[in-house]
């Protein structure tokens, strides 16, 4: 396991939450939860959608095998660039066109009030997508060059634009204040941009995109089955890196029928559940796929196994620390994150009672995205594709069984049991002997006791805050 690859994508990840919790923390404060929050929320929630997707892995995983493989390299790459820009521009400009529809489809249950109130914020945000696009398109080829770093931090520019906007128009109406923010949002995608074009040149891939541009027209046909190939790859694992964020965006629509403040409830509490998922296991998946995907393909398989049963355990140590502390002091985080300004305590009771439900699937979002890379590195999107489905369909099913009883809450609990099948069917495609292989390892009693400390570190903080001694 690449431990510095690891490392730098936990610190740029780790950086970029922090900035991106101040910024939440500002947009609580500033707005609180409300209708105000809740049409940003909304209008940020598409491209923000697409952003995660595309950034943790879908892309990546699908275009750099075909990228080492095709003969043309800055061919295939100008080729598939352009294609997806091309795309995502025109699908940009139908939703400006028609962002009321969109906003009614992502927000169904906003009156017509809220969707002329939030439209004109969706047709913004959702640019965000096409700069969105091409970070990824050239982070991909930075990963190719064994470069993570710029990828990692770049994040925190998209935070730092919205903090910006924040403090400069903190006074103004609230009405003002998310048409600065949408604004910002691309702003923050401009300067993402800039950064990886300026680390692009410095390894050669400007060059190489010229070099692929000045040829296209010639050698088209040379790269039309690596291009094919990708785009058959590319789709399913869309649906199978998606689960998680496609169950924070079912979340957000059904809210849209709940009280008032239920979509901020979710976005902040999914905001606080995201932070160890990407600081631990999208870092170690981002790091590890290119290694597991070589020994495969030599046919190293007890190699990759034993690389895989490392990061397992130390995931499971990490995420199970997380958990056992989030569930704990639940109340305790999100007050001190957030509770000021127009964020109140009532606020705060509902962010953290979403946050245990959501918290409750951490563990198993987090090992799945481990197993996955054994599916991919395989070629067998579809098969992620498939069991990505299936989880989708049981938190589906649970948000409408459990979003009358138990409210914004119950979609976050839904959410996690989705995350518990999504991980039992990705273990069970792993095989059933090299779950057991990784099951009789030797770092158990240390995962344990991990969790157990963290656990008992959490109750003695509860125990102090709350004057119990």
């Amino acid at each position: 396991m690449r431990l510095r690859s690891v490392f730098t994508n936990s610190a740029g990840i780790f950086v970029s939450r922090i900035f991106g919790f101040v910024r939440d923390l500002l947009t609580a404060s500033v707005l609180g939860a409300n209708v105000y929050s809740d049409i940003f929320f909304v209008a940020f929630k598409l491209p923000n959608l697409f952003r995660r997707i595309f950034a943790e892995g879908a892309f990546v995983q699908s275009f750099l095998p075909s990228f080492a493989a095709s003969r043309h390299k800055g061919v295939f790459a100008v080729a598939v660039g352009i294609r997806f820009f091309l795309f995502l521009m025109a699908v940009s400009l139908l939703v400006t066109l028609f962002s009321p529809l969109v906003t009614k489809a992502v927000a169904i249950g906003f009156d017509e009030k809220l969707v002329a109130m939030a439209s004109p914020l969706v047709a913004i945000n959702f640019y965000y997508l096409d700069l969105i696009f091409l970070v990824t398109f050239l982070a991909s080829l930075l990963q190719y060059k064994e470069h993570f770093a710029t990828t990692a931090f770049s994040t925190t520019l998209l935070n730092l634009s919205m903090i910006a906007a924040l403090l400069l128009f903190r006074h103004d109406p609230p009405e003002t204040i998310v048409y600065a923010l949408s604004w910002a949002v691309l702003i923050g995608g401009a300067l993402q941009l800039l950064a990886h074009l300026w680390m692009a040149r410095k390894k050669g891939i400007c060059r190489l995109l010229v070099g692929g541009l000045r040829h296209l027209g010639r050698k088209s046909e040379a790269v039309r089955e690596d291009v094919t190939r990708f785009g058959r790859s590319f789709f399913p694992a869309v649906l199978g890196n998606s689960t998680a964020q496609v169950s924070a965006f079912v979340d957000t629509w059904l809210a849209s029928f709940l009280a008032a403040g239920s979509i901020s409830y979710l976005f902040y509490a999914n905001r606080l559940f995201q932070l160890p998922l990407a600081l631990f296991a999208t870092a170690a998946s981002t790091a590890m796929f290119p290694s597991i995907t070589k020994l495969l393909k030599q046919k190293r398989h007890q190699e990759a196994l034993a690389q895989t049963t490392k990061a397992f355990w130390m995931l499971a140590a990490l995420l199970g620390g997380a958990s056992a502390v989030a569930l704990i002091l639940a109340e305790e985080i999100v007050a001190l994150l957030f509770e000021r300004g127009a964020f109140d305590s009532a606020d705060t009771a509902q962010t953290a009672a979403v946050l245990k439900m959501y918290i409750a699937g951490l563990l198993p979002f987090g090992l799945a995205k481990l197993f996955s890379l054994w599916l991919y590195a395989g070629h067998r999107q579809a098969e992620a594709a498939a069991i990505a489905a299936k989880s989708l369909g049981v938190n589906i099913l649970f948000s409408l069984l459990l979003i009358a009883p138990l409210q914004a809450p119950g979609l976050a609990l839904a959410s996690s049991l989705g995350g518990w099948v999504l991980l039992l069917l990705s273990a069970k495609a792993l095989g059933k002997e090299a779950v057991l292989a990784i099951m009789r390892s030797k770092y158990i009693p240390h995962t344990l006791g991990f969790v157990l400390l963290c656990a008992l570190g959490a109750w003695g903080i509860e125990v102090v805050v709350h004057g119990y001694l």
